[in-house]
């Protein structure tokens, strides 16, 4: 009964929670001119409040594992030329994009557990995440993480057709735990992990990701690339 009752009422994220206040404080004016268009703005309170929900979520400790950063679909795997924000090595690797719709969770979690080593804004326009030119496009917030015996790995949030705010909750220097908060992107958006050179996924395009705890890959694993199949 408490573990239902948990799923439901998550914790709302503190960057949510004025949010909350002034959707539930325009909802009680509209009470006092109309009583459904008071119910309607309830309506949209309440999925405020879902959409800024922040599940506590558990997460794979064993080293090498890249965990998902974000909750969602995966919309593409492919190789690529790393974006230069992200100060990689410019050869072509795998990137993972995880598309978030508004009904996602939004709260964005580290893949691994390393140092920030560079963080850029990249100013852009707001198109649908989904299309590839939104890696060159779109407003967008790169990390790039030391890992452990000197490799790299890239991660970009991508604002989307909805989205207009990345919110960083990091600065370069800090060192983040794997499955550690990092940041969120407000209504809609896209998280892309570019992975070092010869790394496969164990993920497929269309699965569904839950940050923190979905493995998208394993750094000392040579296993193949997994397929997946609709069903």
């Amino acid at each position: 009964m408490l573990e239902s009752i948990k799923s439901v009422f998550v914790p709302v994220h503190r960057d949510g929670h004025k949010f909350v206040a002034i959707f539930a404080a325009v909802s009680l004016i509209l009470f006092l001119f109309w009583t459904p268009l008071g119910w309607l703005g309830f309506i949209l309170t309440a999925w405020c409040a879902y959409f800024f929900r922040d599940p506590d979520r558990v997460t794979p400790q064993r080293d090498g594992l890249v965990i998902s950063p974000a909750d969602g679909r995966i919309s593409a795997i492919e190789e690529v030329m790393p974006p230069p924000e992200l100060d990689l090595e410019r050869e072509t690797c795998l990137r993972v994009s995880v598309f978030m719709n508004v009904f996602d969770v939004h709260v964005n979690r580290a893949p691994m557990a390393g140092k920030i080593s560079k963080i850029t804004y990249v100013p852009g326009r707001f198109i649908n995440a989904e299309l590839d030119k939104a890696s060159e496009d779109n407003e967008r917030l790169a990390l790039t993480l030391e890992l452990p015996r000197g490799k790299r790995l890239g991660v970009v949030q991508i604002a989307g057709l909805v989205a207009r705010r990345i919110v960083p909750f990091v600065k370069e220097g800090d060192s983040l735990g794997v499955g550690e908060r990092f940041g969120l992107i407000r209504f809609g958006s896209r998280v892309d992990v570019y992975l070092p050179k010869g790394q496969n996924t164990f993920v497929s395009i269309g699965q569904r990701a839950i940050a923190g705890e979905t493995v998208l890959a394993d750094l000392k694993s040579k296993e193949a690339e997994r397929k997946g199949r609709a069903g």
